[in-house]
Parts: C-alpha cells; sequence; structure tokens
C-alpha cells in the first residue's frame, strides 16, 4: 500500500483556489472609471465583494473591468532587458513572507495546504490567476524554502485558467464539441474552465491512482459564486462516479462551511462513512 493512502487503498484529493483562500497576496486588481479613464487599485478581497456591483450603483457605478483589470496576476512578457524581471506573482509571495505576522498572508485553508504537502496528499491548484505552472511551482518553493512546508506538493495538477497554454489543454480534454465550442465564445469563460479543470482534475486522479478504491476530493474556494462552480462539477461528477465522495469547502470571510456534494436525486443513506467527513 502506498504512503499516504488508507487502508481501502483510497486518498484524499486537495484542490486550492490560492487567492485569499490559501494565500493573502496583495496582488492589485486594476478598473477603470468610464469618466475620468483613470485606474482605481483595490485587493482581491475587496473585488470579490465588489465586484457585482461594478457599472451598476453607488460608488462602483463608474468602474469597470477592462483588459488592463488582471495585469498583475500573469506572468510578464519577457523580452531583452526584462528577461530576469522576477515575476509578479513570486514577488507577491516574497513580500507576503516579509511580513512580521505569518497570519497577515495565511489564508483560511492554508493549513490544509501545509497538511497536504507535508503528508504527500495529491494536491491540485485550480485558480482564476494566468501564470504558467512553472511560475506558481517557483512560487510555493519560496514557501518551502522559507520552512512554512515541509515537502514540495504532490502535484496532481495546476490550472491557471487564464494561462493560454492551461486554457488549450482544458479546452483540448473537453470531450464534446459542442460543449468546447460554447466554453470558446463565452465572453468570460473563467467559471466554466473552472469547473470543467475540477472534472479533468477528478479523472487524472482515478487515472493515476486507482479508479476503484472509494476516494475523496476536496476543493475550498473563498468566492461563494465559485463555491456555486466547485459544486455544480462536484455534483456532476458524483453522477460519473456515484462511489466517491466530493466536497466543496467555502473558505468566505473566514468561514470554514464544509459541504458534501451530491447530484439532486442521489439517494442519501445513513452511513457510518457519511459522518466521517473530508479529515485525511
Amino acid at each position: 500500500m502506498s504512503k499516504g493512502a488508507r487502508e481501502d487503498g483510497s486518498w484524499t484529493f486537495y484542490l486550492f483556489d490560492l487567492d485569499d483562500n490559501t494565500l493573502f497576496l496583495d496582488t492589485k486588481v486594476a478598473l477603470r472609471n468610464t469618466v475620468t479613464g483613470k485606474e482605481k487599485l483595490i485587493g482581491t478581497h475587496e473585488f470579490a465583494a465588489v465586484r457585482q456591483q461594478l457599472g451598476e450603483h453607488g460608488f462602483w457605478q463608474d468602474y469597470e473591468i477592462y483588459d488592463g483589470t488582471y495585469r498583475f496576476f500573469r506572468d510578464r512578457v519577457r523580452s531583452g532587458a526584462d528577461d530576469d524581471t522576477e515575476e509578479y506573482l513570486v514577488a507577491d509571495i516574497k513580500e507576503a513572507l516579509a511580513k512580521k505576522d505569518p497570519s497577515d498572508w495565511q489564508a483560511p485553508s492554508w493549513s490544509m495546504f501545509v497538511h497536504a504537502c507535508n503528508n504527500g496528499r495529491p494536491l491540485s491548484i485550480i485558480t482564476a490567476r494566468g501564470h504558467s505552472a512553472e511560475t506558481i511551482k517557483v512560487g510555493i518553493q519560496i514557501l518551502l524554502a522559507a520552512g512554512y512546508i515541509e515537502k514540495e506538493p504532490n502535484y496532481l495538477s495546476i490550472y491557471a485558467v487564464s494561462n493560454d497554454a492551461s486554457r488549450a489543454q482544458i479546452l483540448a480534454n473537453i470531450p464534446n464539441d459542442d460543449e468546447r465550442e460554447a466554453v470558446e465564445k463565452l465572453k468570460d469563460p473563467t467559471s466554466m474552465l473552472k469547473r470543467y479543470a475540477i472534472h479533468q482534475t477528478v479523472e487524472k486522479g482515478l487515472e493515476d491512482y486507482g479508479s476503484e478504491p472509494p476516494h475523496r476530493f476536496g476543493m475550498s474556494d473563498d468566492d461563494p459564486g465559485n463555491i456555486d462552480l466547485i459544486v455544480k462539477a462536484m455534483a456532476e461528477t458524483k453522477e460519473k462516479h456515484p462511489d466517491k465522495r466530493f466536497f466543496a469547502i467555502n473558505t468566505h470571510s473566514g468561514r470554514h462551511v464544509k459541504l458534501e456534494v451530491y447530484p439532486i436525486d442521489f439517494p442519501v443513506t445513513q452511513q457510518k462513512s457519511s459522518i466521517a467527513g473530508f479529515i485525511n
């Protein structure tokens, strides 16, 4: 039996969103004032709170998302003299670690992230950021070098869905042509890409660790809208794999609300194992 697996051969798979869920970083979102044309930079936590107000009412009525809004969440364009410029994510993690109080940058799912890393649990990162997988790994290596985790993650997958290569990979693995075309036509496909990334992560987990054991998959996120898409994605995977268990962990506003996910017509039975939860 592989170290880290349960006696029945099953594994617990950890899926993490990054911002405000695993790490508090000072990466800024740039909003544009439609009247003055000037930018306003805000943090991710504030952005999640006001996003639905943009262009609608109150203070945020004259602000919009535009093509420069998420530039700090993507890799720099490297060429010439800028070739050695540090990536935004790497710089933001270093800046976070420089803070005196680690609680300033350790978000609600940090302890679960540490547990998954230190115990070799299969770990996935599914984020709206647009960094390459290599950049994300370099950022996490900084956490390792600083002693905040004991081992480099046992990566199952990394999907930064605003990254061109990651997006292409997700789209290429959508088996239905009509569904793939529908996603490609969306003005903002981020949510749907994350949804398919969850599907594909589950399938990879079953491929790599065996489809027979009663594995468990849990994803944590701080954004209520993302929790909704996680629940939908996991309900769909539960229909396909009814013997596996799926959990959505809502960390919005520092909470830890853990929900086990079933399809709407799934017969939930009272079993001893149903109480055990997503703990290993």
